[in-house]
């Protein structure tokens, strides 16, 4: 109602009170897609969806990598009061190789965490304690946490022959919470 009539209104009160606001959402999810699922009321997003900007992960826009490090960079050496450092070129290769899942916050943090543990004006590659990188291969393999969970339920269920308290038991979940992840997935 807010976003439609573009006022307000004081609990206790009738009268509608105008506001003037500019709203500004994120997601890492595709409400479209959602939308079609009855995940998300298609009424909502069609009220914020004025203006869609689709920024792509940092693992594919390696060219960013390295200016929005030297930017965090330069923000906590003030931040912790220490003299501006730089990147070994080894460091900034291995800044580029890895796939930033956590994206622009997980490089933030790897920042902040050098700037804090390191004496030195030049940060090494070795300071970066940074997950392997997943091949291509590992990245297809990969489920989602449902798929997983749907998967885990459809074994126990053959294991255990349809005896769902014994499915429940195995699991590690209540009866009625394996009735409902059932109905969720459609099993």
């Amino acid at each position: 109602t807010v976003l439609q009539r573009r006022s307000i209104v004081r609990v206790g009160s009738n009268t509608p009170i105008p506001i003037h606001i500019r709203l500004i959402c994120a997601t890492n999810q595709n409400l479209q897609e959602m939308v079609a699922k009855g995940e998300f009321r298609e009424d909502l997003l069609y009220r914020i969806n004025t203006i869609h900007v689709e920024i792509p992960p940092l693992r594919e826009r390696k060219e960013d990598i390295i200016p929005l490090a030297e930017r965090f960079m330069i923000r906590f050496c003030k931040q912790y009061d220490k003299a501006l450092m730089k990147f070994t070129p080894d460091a900034k290769a291995k800044l580029k190789a890895h796939l930033w899942y956590g994206n622009i916050r997980e490089l933030e943090h790897v920042i902040e965490k050098a700037v804090i543990i390191n004496d030195s004006p030049l940060v090494p590659a070795e300071l970066f304690q940074l997950s392997i990188p997943r091949t291509e291969s590992q990245e297809k393999n990969i489920s989602t946490l449902e798929e997983m969970e749907m998967q885990m339920i459809r074994k126990a269920l053959d294991a255990c022959s349809g005896n769902l308290s014994a499915v429940a038991a195995q699991l590690g979940i209540t009866r009625q919470t394996l009735y409902n992840k059932m109905k969720k997935f459609g099993l």
